[in-house]
Order: structure tokens, then C-alpha cells, then sequence
């Protein structure tokens, strides 16, 4: 069980980005609100993105995010997984988001931080490049108002692609065994000239200290109303963030409790070789939405009367798609149906994850090509950085070579 906040903010925690210590926190400046900006295209958001944005806003007071139009990403990366009205929804659903800025401009610039206020803006140790290979973050980092902050290992988009093109059963756990995934992630992220180090798969190692810095939140108040729901709520999306929307508009004081289903559940239920996110990486998707204010990791499939009573559970609360029985065939909602709790929701989205694989595998060979040309890119980028590196190295053994001459 992870408390995840209510109506409340995360801790920092220790990474890249934390208060302590940072000279864009220092007690002259919080003095004042520090605004801080990010941007991207935030397409199929992931736990790694909401890391980002975690860590951004601890960096300062109000965070910012600009979020990119299908058309200025398909001109400087290929075309998205997600309109930019579901991406636009989806970043304002993370709990440390303030406020989005639609349709911002591919190429930060110092006009963006000033027309909104932001004293810097902050990006991952990773490179984003425009269609012509320009560093689109160059202008303010030669300004002084750039900061960058630790990428979330084990995580990528081009991961998360490889796994549902491939939908192999063992893609959450021996992702180094499988030859098959890993032929495919080689074609999927990789440019003639080699690997991009900016564009790979890693596993994903769930910590303690990640969960903490994610789930920093309160217990329930008297006079809140706790509800439950539960499911995989795998490749967390905008189907289910209107789903926990219009679970929390339920009650005017609502904490929201999320039980997420083991992997092994999950694929008893779901089928195929679901769940593609393995239960520490839902985890992380989940506690990353400002709606729900605690998760229970691993939660009885069945809402039993020990799970209701220990919660103190007021409300549960399921969607619109159909209830699987349980292994025993009994309705796994009995018990809340017998108290005169359970309450069907209607999100008013029909989006699955179904229908997300089913985008993926129609749009493969855009998607592959587009992965390729992200890579060419980073990697002449690459290429030259090293070879600048190397000059320099070079220059500063002559000179010390001269210095042992002249002595």
C-alpha cells in the first residue's frame, strides 16, 4: 500500500533536480516563485516523463510544460502515437504538472521562457534535435537558463514499442534472453552508423526510493470519502486517466485508492501476453496521476470483505468494459455490490490498451523509420561531440608536453 498525496505535492527526492542545494532554489530567489519550463511531445507518456516533470518542479515552484502539435513533431521526429488533444489531457493528469502550454514551439527559445515567465527551463541528459540536427534547447543553454535533469533508466518509447510489436510473454522479465526482442529493438533504434546513446532499452530496477519519491503523500482526512477501484491499468493512458477523472469527481472529498493486479493476474484475465508494463513500472504510471491518492500493489482480485474493511472503503467504483470472473467464476464485485457500494463509471472514452497495440502494429513501419532517423541524427551529434572531446584532449596534452619542455 503507497500513499501517493492528497491534493498535495511529492517530497523531492535526491536525484538531479532536488531543492537542497540548488542554486535556482537558494533563499534569495525563494523569495519569489521560481517558474520553471519543460517541453516535448510527451507522446505515449510513461513513467519517465513523469519523472522528469518530478524532478523539474523541484527545481522550483510552479512548473510549466509546453507540449508540441502533431504537425511540428511529425515534420521534426515522424508521426505521433497519441493525438495532441490526448497528450495535451494526459501531461495535465500528472500530479506535478501546473499548468500546459498547447502547441509550443519545437525550438526553446528565450522569447517562450520570457512570454511565460520562467526563469530556466529543464530537459533530460539526453539530446533533442530538429529535423535538420540543431540542438532545439542551444539557445537558452548558452544563456545560462538551462538545467538538466538524470533520464529514467529502464524506460523508452522505442522499449515500450518493441514490446507491442512483439507482445512476447517474457518481454517484463528476460528482456536480455529473448533474441527475437532484441533483433527487433536493433531494427527499431539503430541508424547504420550504430547505437545512439540517447535512444536504447534497459531494464527497468524498481527501488524503494523511487516509489518514495513518487508516492510522498497524506493519509485520509475525516470526512473523506475512500474509493476503490482496481485493475492492470497497464500502458497507463487517457482512458484511464478520464476513467480516474470521473472516479474522483465522485465525491467532493475523494482519496482515490488504486489496487493494481499482479503480472501473473493480469494475463490470466487479459490473455495473449499482457501485461506489457510489468507491475513496477504500473506502479509508477499510477502514482504519477494527481487523481489517485494511493495504490496497493498487488491487490486481491476479488474486492473481499477483509480488503473493504481494512481501507475503510466507502465507494467502489468500476468502468464501462466487461468484468472477468473470478478464477472460482464468482463475481469478483460481490461483496460491494451486497453493501449498496459499487458503482459503474462511464468515462466517456472507449481508448484500451487493445486498441493502443492495435495502433502500434498498423503504424509499424512509420514508427520503425521514424526510430531510425531519431537515431541517425543523435548519432552524427554523437560523433561530433566526440571528436571535439578528442581535439581537446589532444590540445591539452601538448600543452602540458610543452610546459615539461620549457621547464
Amino acid at each position: 500500500m503507497l500513499n501517493n498525496g492528497h491534493h498535495a505535492q511529492a517530497e523531492p527526492g535526491s536525484e538531479a533536480g532536488e531543492k537542497t542545494g540548488n542554486s535556482a532554489c537558494s533563499p534569495e530567489k525563494r523569495k519569489r516563485v521560481v517558474r520553471v519550463w519543460c517541453d516535448g511531445c510527451y507522446d505515449m507518456v510513461h513513467y519517465g516523463h513523469s519523472n522528469q516533470l518530478r524532478q523539474a518542479h523541484a527545481m522550483g515552484d510552479y512548473l510549466i510544460v509546453g507540449v508540441h502539435t502533431d504537425e511540428e513533431i511529425a515534420k521534426h521526429k515522424g508521426p505521433p502515437v497519441f493525438t495532441q488533444e490526448e497528450r495535451y489531457k494526459m501531461v495535465r493528469a500528472i500530479k506535478w504538472v501546473d499548468e500546459i502550454v498547447e502547441g509550443a514551439p519545437y525550438v526553446t527559445t528565450l522569447e517562450t521562457l520570457d512570454k511565460y515567465n520562467c526563469d530556466f527551463c529543464v530537459h533530460g541528459d539526453d539530446i533533442t534535435l530538429t529535423v535538420d540536427g540543431k540542438d532545439t534547447y542551444a539557445e537558452v543553454k548558452n544563456s545560462g537558463r538551462y538545467r538538466e535533469c538524470k533520464r529514467t533508466q529502464g524506460v523508452s518509447t522505442t522499449d515500450l514499442v518493441g514490446r507491442m510489436l512483439l507482445m512476447t510473454k517474457t518481454h517484463h522479465s528476460n528482456i536480455d534472453k529473448n533474441s527475437e526482442y532484441q533483433q527487433h529493438t536493433d531494427n527499431f533504434g539503430k541508424s547504420p552508423k550504430g547505437h545512439s546513446p540517447w535512444t536504447g532499452v534497459s531494464q527497468f530496477l524498481q527501488t524503494s526510493r523511487k516509489i518514495i519519491q513518487f508516492a510522498s503523500g497524506k493519509e485520509p482526512q475525516p470526512g473523506d470519502t475512500i474509493i476503490y477501484v482496481a485493475g492492470a491499468f497497464d500502458l497507463f493512458h487517457i482512458g484511464h486517466v478520464d476513467f480516474l477523472e470521473n472516479v474522483y469527481k465522485q465525491s467532493d472529498k475523494p482519496y482515490v485508492i488504486v489496487g493494481l493486479h499482479f503480472d501473473q493476474e493480469v494475463n490470466r484475465y487479459k490473455g495473449k501476453n499482457y501485461p506489457i508494463m510489468n507491475v513496477h513500472e504500473r506502479t509508477l504510471s499510477v502514482l504519477a496521476c494527481r487523481y489517485v491518492s494511493e495504490v496497493v500493489i498487488g491487490a486481491p482480485y476479488a474486492a473481499t470483505t477483509d480488503l473493504l474493511d481494512h481501507f475503510k472503503v466507502d465507494l467502489v467504483c468500476h468502468g464501462k468494459t466487461e468484468v472477468i470472473l473470478d478464477k472460482d467464476n464468482s463475481d469478483p464485485y460481490a461483496e460491494p455490490k451486497r453493501r449498496g457500494i459499487f458503482r459503474v463509471i462511464d468515462s466517456g472514452n472507449e481508448l484500451t490498451t487493445d486498441a493502443i497495440v492495435e495502433r502500434i502494429i498498423k503504424n509499424r513501419l512509420l514508427f520503425e523509420a521514424r526510430n531510425q532517423k531519431k537515431e541517425a541524427k543523435e548519432m552524427a551529434v554523437f560523433q561530433a561531440l566526440k571528436k571535439r572531446q578528442e581535439e581537446k584532449m589532444k590540445e591539452q596534452q601538448r600543452g602540458l608536453v610543452n610546459e615539461e619542455q620549457e621547464n
